[in-house]
């Protein structure tokens, strides 16, 4: 299979030297980085090339990098029934920068578009209704970012008063907020060595003394 894929991986160098920035076999999967600019030209001849084939889109999702520079991977998935192989692409992508998409060439990119759009925030340009697929209409953010508080920044209830659905900010009573970080076995049995409490008077307590 990895003599295979290698091959596979010249090839694509070759002919598409222009999209191809790089591409590696590991654990028996191909993976190559394509340029953002050459994504379309390049599903596009993935699908048509005789020796590809890769006629089904499995997948398109991303991968949040606060850290860098271009912050984003989107990251394509796409089947050839014919080669009997799979490929992954990769495209880096500033968080200001649009992402082609493939949707001439893959009608079914529609959702899953739009769904990296939802989680993530990263926009398709050409993409003909990119909207929010999984998240509600009034949701704030894109919860697959690194830096998106995992309780949200609003809630949805029900208001018996005003007989509709309102969005409110976010609000932890106290008690939730309170953690000593001291063992995750508390309450627990059995204590693990190391485990211990100890109490200000210095008396040393197992589990969960309160």
């Amino acid at each position: 299979m990895s003599d295979a894929l290698n091959e596979l991986g010249q090839h694509l160098e070759l002919k598409r030297h222009d999209c191809v920035l790089g591409w590696a076999v590991a654990h028996d999967e191909l993976t190559v980085t394509v340029a953002l600019s050459n994504i379309v030209g390049f599903v596009e001849f993935l699908k048509t090339d005789a020796a590809c084939r890769f006629s089904s889109l499995v997948d398109i999702t991303a991968v949040d990098h606060p850290q860098r520079p271009k912050r984003f991977e989107v990251v394509y998935h796409f089947l050839s029934m014919y080669q009997n192989q799979r490929i992954r692409l990769k495209v880096d992508v500033r968080e200001d920068e649009m992402v082609p998409s493939i949707i001439t060439v893959h009608p079914s990119a529609n959702w899953f578009e739009r769904e990296v759009f939802d989680m993530f925030g990263i926009l398709f340009s050409g993409h003909p209704d990119l909207r929010r697929l999984l998240t509600d209409y009034g949701f704030r953010g894109h919860p697959l970012r690194k830096d998106f508080p995992t309780t949200g920044y609003t809630e949805v209830r029900y208001d018996e008063v005003q007989k509709r659905v309102v969005y409110e900010p976010v609000s932890l009573v106290q008690e939730y907020r309170q953690f000593d970080f001291m063992s995750p076995w508390e309450g627990a049995e059995y204590i693990l060595p190391g485990d211990d409490k100890v109490a200000p008077d210095g008396h040393v307590s197992k589990g969960a003394a309160k």
